[in-house]
Protein backbone atom coordinates (compact mmCIF):
# COMPACT_ATOMS: atom_id res chain seq x y z
CA UNK A 1 0.00 0.00 0.00
CA UNK A 2 1.25 3.48 -0.76
CA UNK A 3 2.04 6.10 1.88
CA UNK A 4 -0.89 8.42 1.23
CA UNK A 5 0.57 11.14 3.46
CA UNK A 6 3.74 11.23 1.35
CA UNK A 7 1.67 11.28 -1.86
CA UNK A 8 -0.26 14.35 -0.68
CA UNK A 9 2.93 16.01 0.57
CA UNK A 10 4.50 15.69 -2.90
CA UNK A 11 1.27 16.74 -4.62
CA UNK A 12 0.79 19.89 -2.52
CA UNK A 13 4.46 20.80 -2.95
CA UNK A 14 4.06 20.35 -6.74
CA UNK A 15 7.02 17.94 -7.00
CA UNK A 16 6.61 16.05 -10.29
CA UNK A 17 9.42 13.51 -9.82
CA UNK A 18 8.18 12.51 -6.39
CA UNK A 19 4.58 12.35 -7.61
CA UNK A 20 5.46 10.15 -10.58
CA UNK A 21 6.86 7.45 -8.28
CA UNK A 22 3.39 6.89 -6.79
CA UNK A 23 1.65 6.08 -10.10
CA UNK A 24 1.26 2.83 -12.00
CA UNK A 25 2.46 3.27 -15.60
CA UNK A 26 -1.06 3.16 -17.08
CA UNK A 27 -2.77 5.14 -14.31
CA UNK A 28 -5.37 7.80 -14.97
CA UNK A 29 -7.11 10.58 -13.06
CA UNK A 30 -10.65 11.89 -13.52
CA UNK A 31 -11.66 15.37 -12.34
CA UNK A 32 -15.43 14.99 -12.43
CA UNK A 33 -16.29 18.63 -11.63
CA UNK A 34 -14.65 19.78 -14.88
CA UNK A 35 -15.20 16.60 -16.94
CA UNK A 36 -11.45 16.01 -17.46
CA UNK A 37 -9.64 12.68 -17.89
CA UNK A 38 -5.85 12.69 -17.55
CA UNK A 39 -3.08 10.16 -17.95
CA UNK A 40 -0.82 10.12 -14.89
CA UNK A 41 1.73 12.31 -16.69
CA UNK A 42 -0.94 14.81 -17.76
CA UNK A 43 -2.31 14.94 -14.23
CA UNK A 44 1.14 15.53 -12.76
CA UNK A 45 1.73 18.31 -15.29
CA UNK A 46 -1.67 19.91 -14.56
CA UNK A 47 -0.99 19.75 -10.83
CA UNK A 48 2.60 20.99 -10.94
CA UNK A 49 1.96 23.77 -13.47
CA UNK A 50 -1.15 25.00 -11.65
CA UNK A 51 -0.44 28.63 -10.72
CA UNK A 52 0.63 29.48 -7.20
CA UNK A 53 1.98 27.63 -4.20
CA UNK A 54 -0.30 25.38 -2.17
CA UNK A 55 -0.72 24.05 1.32
CA UNK A 56 -3.17 21.59 2.77
CA UNK A 57 -4.10 19.15 5.44
CA UNK A 58 -5.55 15.69 5.19
CA UNK A 59 -8.79 15.73 7.16
CA UNK A 60 -9.84 12.12 6.62
CA UNK A 61 -8.48 8.85 5.27
CA UNK A 62 -10.61 5.74 4.77
CA UNK A 63 -9.49 2.42 3.28
CA UNK A 64 -11.76 -0.13 1.63
CA UNK A 65 -10.06 -3.09 -0.06
CA UNK A 66 -7.90 -1.56 -2.82
CA UNK A 67 -9.40 1.95 -2.51
CA UNK A 68 -8.06 4.78 -0.35
CA UNK A 69 -10.49 7.67 0.15
CA UNK A 70 -9.05 11.02 1.23
CA UNK A 71 -10.59 14.36 2.09
CA UNK A 72 -8.03 17.15 1.89
CA UNK A 73 -8.43 20.83 2.78
CA UNK A 74 -6.32 22.82 0.28
CA UNK A 75 -5.54 26.52 0.06
CA UNK A 76 -3.20 28.76 -1.95
CA UNK A 77 -0.40 30.24 0.15
CA UNK A 78 -0.99 33.80 -1.06
CA UNK A 79 -4.83 34.00 -1.17
CA UNK A 80 -7.76 33.73 1.17
CA UNK A 81 -9.70 31.06 -0.74
CA UNK A 82 -9.75 27.38 0.10
CA UNK A 83 -11.06 24.13 -1.32
CA UNK A 84 -11.83 20.57 -0.31
CA UNK A 85 -10.87 17.64 -2.52
CA UNK A 86 -12.34 14.19 -2.07
CA UNK A 87 -10.28 11.53 -3.82
CA UNK A 88 -11.07 7.87 -4.45
CA UNK A 89 -7.64 6.36 -5.08
CA UNK A 90 -7.50 2.83 -6.51
CA UNK A 91 -4.25 1.00 -5.75
CA UNK A 92 -2.79 -1.80 -7.85
CA UNK A 93 0.53 -3.51 -7.10
CA UNK A 94 1.36 -0.87 -4.48
CA UNK A 95 0.90 2.09 -6.85
CA UNK A 96 -1.95 4.37 -7.83
CA UNK A 97 -3.94 2.86 -10.70
CA UNK A 98 -6.65 5.54 -10.83
CA UNK A 99 -8.06 8.53 -9.00
CA UNK A 100 -11.61 9.84 -9.17
CA UNK A 101 -11.41 13.30 -7.62
CA UNK A 102 -14.08 15.84 -6.70
CA UNK A 103 -13.29 19.47 -5.84
CA UNK A 104 -15.43 22.01 -4.04
CA UNK A 105 -14.89 25.68 -3.24
CA UNK A 106 -15.17 26.53 0.44
CA UNK A 107 -17.47 29.40 1.31
CA UNK A 108 -20.43 30.62 3.26
CA UNK A 109 -23.81 28.97 3.09
CA UNK A 110 -26.10 30.54 0.48
CA UNK A 111 -28.32 33.36 1.67
CA UNK A 112 -31.56 31.42 1.16
CA UNK A 113 -30.44 28.87 3.78
CA UNK A 114 -29.17 31.56 6.14
CA UNK A 115 -32.58 33.25 5.87
CA UNK A 116 -34.26 30.01 7.00
CA UNK A 117 -32.04 29.84 10.12
CA UNK A 118 -31.28 26.18 9.53
CA UNK A 119 -27.94 24.47 10.14
CA UNK A 120 -24.97 25.60 12.20
CA UNK A 121 -21.26 25.93 11.41
CA UNK A 122 -19.30 22.68 11.55
CA UNK A 123 -16.44 24.38 13.39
Amino acid sequence: MIDINEYWKATLAQQPDKMKAFFHEDAFVNWHNTNEHFTANEFIRANCEYPGSWEGTIERIEKLDDIIITVVHIWPVDQGTSFHATSFIKVKDGKIASIDEYWGDDGAAPQWRLDKHIGTPIR
